[in-house]
This record gives C-alpha cells, structure tokens and sequence, in this order.
C-alpha cells in the first residue's frame, strides 16, 4: 500500500526531536503535518494521553495492539511492539497480541481487556454489560474510563493510519521477537 496522503516538511526540530526519539521520523506525523493546527493539537492530546496512570501501562498497549490488529494497522502494531520493549513490558505477550484468543500467555484479565478493546472496535460497538462490570469490578472507574477513552484515541490512530495508507515503518525490526501474524481465520466479525 502506497501513501494516500503525501508527507509534508516538518519543522526542523520537531524532525530532529522524533529522530532522536524513534530512529526516524514517524509518517503519521508527516502526513497530518499538512495541517499543523491538527498535527499539534494531536500531538498534544498524545503527550497528554502517554501521561495517564490509571490503568496499568501493559495493559494499555495490549489493547492498542488489539485495536491495530483488528483494523489491520500494521504501523501501529509496529511502534507498539517497539513501544513495548522501551517500557520494559513482556514481549513475549506484546508479539502475541495479533493472536491472543489462540496463545497460552495472558492472563485472564489481560485477556478480557483485549475483548474490550475489539468490542470497542467492532462497528457496532459490541461492549456488553457483562463485560464492562466485570472491567469495573477488576480495574475500578478511573482505570475503566482511561482505558475505554485510551482504546478510542488507539481506533482515531488506527484508523487514520489505515485511510492514509500509513503501514509499518520497521521499528520493530529492532525487537528481540517477531510479531505474531494475525490468525487467518480472526473472528474479527465486524471490524471496520
């Protein structure tokens, strides 16, 4: 898949700050950079977002790589993986994330935010009361809602990425582990 969107030139340092960040330049940033009022207003949200501590770290990446992979972001799994081994998370569990229903690593809970965060994906939305008590009763509120709006800010990511024709860039090439491919057979039913 080619860009559907061309890159625009970004400021300097802003270019040198995300270089020395990630290795390279993220092409999401280069893309929305065609309008930087949006570019920094996104950024903005996403400093303010990696800042929230209600929810356990791990179990948020999880869910955004649930999210990728049931839109098919490839760019999103990318980073997360690599998001992953920079915040010392297990990587056994992160490469397997595409595939959770069928590996043996997670663990219930891990397993139930994932399901959430495809429920939340799918188009309907497919939460079901069941399931958000027992998020409820396991998290409690504030990690509750930080999880649901992380998860919906993880599907404006995805999504946008994939409309823009944004796939991976390598950073997990830098990882110990590959990223497990997504069952062929997925049940991802009504992703959108």
């Amino acid at each position: 898949m080619a860009l559907r969107v061309p890159k625009a030139q970004l400021p300097a340092e802003l270019r040198e700050s995300l270089i020395n960040q990630l290795g390279s330049v993220p092409e999401p940033n280069e893309v929305l950079w065609n309008n930087p009022k949006l570019a920094e207003a996104n950024q903005e949200f996403a400093a303010k977002v990696a800042t929230w501590d209600a929810a356990d770290a791990s179990l948020k990446t999880f869910a955004h790589m649930a999210v990728a992979a049931r839109v098919g972001c490839s760019w999103c799994l990318d980073v997360n993986y690599f998001a992953a081994q920079n915040q010392s998370l297990d990587l056994a569990k992160a490469s397997q994330v595409p595939r959770w229903r069928e590996s043996e690593v997670f663990t219930p809970l891990e397993r139930e935010v994932m399901e959430y965060a495809e429920a939340m994906t799918d188009t309907p939305t497919a939460v079901t009361d069941e399931l958000s008590a027992s998020l409820l009763g396991r998290l409690g509120p504030a990690a509750l809602v930080e999880l649901t709006v992380f998860i919906g800010f993880a599907n404006l990511a995805a999504r946008c990425n994939t409309a823009h024709g944004i796939t991976s860039q390598g950073y997990s090439d830098a990882c110990e582990l590959p990223l497990a491919a997504r069952p062929e057979t997925s049940d991802a039913g009504t992703a959108a």
